[in-house]
């Protein structure tokens, strides 16, 4: 967990959104997009405390698009999501493949009544 230069905590990890589908000879394919999350005051501080890798996540929020330039010196453009509500699924420690099921449910669309995050830069956080 961060906090941010207003006191407030900040979180980021990262979530992957897969889909399987079938190409026109009949091959079965999946393709997996990664999102950035970042998370705000007590969303963040649940997120940092219950949160692990591989753990099934739904997450809800404001769509901010950002470029940058990476390590390599090249462009590059990121679509994140401000965190406004965050769901468990599964059970803590079930990995990909284990249940959906119920959960614990943060937030209730209201950002946790934090109001809009204020400007952060994790371009030094990024995964690749």
């Amino acid at each position: 967990m961060i906090h941010h230069t207003s006191g407030q905590a900040v979180t980021s990890f990262s979530v992957a959104s897969s889909r399987r589908y079938r190409t026109a000879d009949g091959e079965q394919r999946e393709e997996t997009e990664w999102f950035n999350v970042s998370a705000f005051g007590r969303l963040s501080e649940i997120c940092n405390q219950y949160l692990t890798r591989g753990q099934q996540v739904y997450v809800e929020g404001r769509l901010r698009g950002r470029s940058y330039t990476d390590r390599d010196g090249q462009p590059r453009y990121s679509l994140d999501i401000m965190l406004s509500e965050m769901q468990m699924l599964g059970r803590r420690g079930e990995n990909e493949s284990g249940g959906g099921g119920g959960g614990e449910s943060y937030g209730g669309g209201r950002g946790m009544g934090d109001g809009d995050p204020p400007p952060y830069d994790d371009s030094d956080d990024l995964p690749f």
